[in-house]
């Protein structure tokens, strides 16, 4: 029995010492409340805001191979992954009745070449009888015009002999450009159909320059504003972690378009010198700057407040600045802001401490004045105006009309 005592005893000391030790852990009274800090301390920092998107890698040229006359595979050298150089062989097709046409066009444009020279002398025999008045107009005519047709005979036998010697050029199909053999749908054997015939052709290959691949991303109609055309971007693919590369901004569509419910526009970004980990398919993340301030006095979004002036109807923003005997109300000029702070430009300097949210005196004024509603607390993305009531300044916390996304923690493009 003493020994279940003492162990007891043991038990509750050590959980004792445990939750003193964890109390005296900096913040720990903070979270053992459930409060959230209630001021913060202007610093000097640097502040980058950049649009984000996620986008799918794919090849800047891609191109679906088909034949451009019917026939049947006759050699197919290359296969799925193959990086295969600009005019090698990609596959060729039988050839044997094209190479039969061929032999029976030469035989025809012997024959006609016979025909039509007995057409000739027939026709200048006919001529000098005509003139010495020995035949009639008549049968000299038909003369003549037996001439004309076998010349004409001759004329579109040629042409069937080039268009089959044409024909046999396509019967090997050649690379365009450097590239990577990306699907093979079709084995040696297999009969196809040319380009001009049904459903535009077999698709034999499909190839692509995996050299230069692009990122088609949908920016958010919010953000697309700020891009411009030869932006710099930073890239981060998700199957290479850590692999991060630079893009150019290289098309933004004119019209906007709706996707996953959100209205915004098809961006295209270039990407050159791709690391070869990179493959068609792969998801990438976009970062693209827009403003940047570096070593400035910052403060956290909510800690800026925005009240529009009823008289004037300009907006102002202001913080709380803390001093012995309470809080002072002081006008500040906002910068560059992220989606977490907020450069402020005067009225602040390095070290002061700001109330990220409303003054208890400033609550019980809003409480006693129906105009003014209470802010909704430190929301990082320019909340939306309060609206009190048509008179009276509207009051909310965020940096507002600052340089940042409109809608706060709301990611663009995504």
């Amino acid at each position: 029995m003493k020994k279940w005592i003492i162990l007891t005893v043991v038990l509750a000391g050590g959980a004792w010492g445990f939750q003193k030790w964890r109390g005296s852990l900096p913040g720990a009274s903070a979270l053992a409340t459930g409060t959230q800090p209630a001021t913060a301390t202007a610093e000097t920092r640097d502040i980058h805001f950049a649009v984000s998107a996620a986008g799918e890698i794919g090849p800047a040229d891609q191109v679906s191979v088909r034949p451009e006359i019917n026939g049947k595979i006759l050699t197919l050298p290359v296969d799925i992954g193959d990086r295969v150089k600009k005019d090698s062989v990609l596959f060729t097709l039988d050839d044997q009745d094209l190479q039969t046409d061929r032999s029976s066009k030469l035989i025809e444009i012997e024959a006609a070449k016979l025909q039509l020279e007995k057409a000739r002398r027939d026709y200048e025999r006919s001529k000098q009888l005509f003139a010495d008045k020995l035949i009639s107009q008549e049968l000299f005519e038909d003369t003549r015009t037996q001439y004309e047709l076998a010349r004409n005979a001759l004329d579109r036998t040629e042409k069937a002999l080039h268009l089959v010697e044409y024909q046999l050029t396509k019967t090997k199909i050649l690379a365009p450009f450097d590239c990577t053999v990306l699907t093979r749908p079709v084995s040696v054997g297999q009969a196809v159909s040319g380009s001009g015939g049904f459903n535009s052709g077999t698709e034999v290959l499909t190839i692509a320059n995996l050299n230069e691949m692009i990122i088609n991303a949908h920016i958010n109609q919010a953000d697309v504003t700020r891009l411009k055309i030869s932006q710099q971007v930073d890239v981060a693919v998700e199957a290479v972690p850590g692999l991060r590369i630079t893009g150019t901004v290289e098309r933004i569509a004119p019209q906007a378009t709706i996707k996953n419910n959100i209205k915004g526009f098809a961006a295209r970004m270039l990407l050159k010198d791709v690391d070869p980990r990179i493959r068609p398919g792969m998801t990438a993340n976009v970062q693209m700057p827009v403003a940047s301030a570096d070593n400035v006095v910052a403060v956290p979004l909510a800690a800026v407040f925005t009240e529009t002036n009823p008289d004037t109807g300009q907006t102002e923003r202001y913080v709380y600045v803390k001093k012995e005997d309470g809080y002072e109300r002081r006008t500040v000029q906002i910068g560059v802001s992220d989606y977490f702070y907020a450069e402020t430009q005067n009225g602040l300097a390095p070290g002061e401490v700001v109330a990220i949210e409303l003054p208890d005196a400033e609550k019980t004024r809003a409480i006693k004045n129906p105009l003014v509603m209470l802010p909704s607390g430190s929301e990082s993305g320019g909340a939306a105006a309060r609206s009190g009531a048509n008179k009276g300044g509207d009051r909310t916390n965020g940096a507002g009309g600052a340089q940042r996304p409109a809608g706060g923690n709301r990611r663009g493009g995504t």
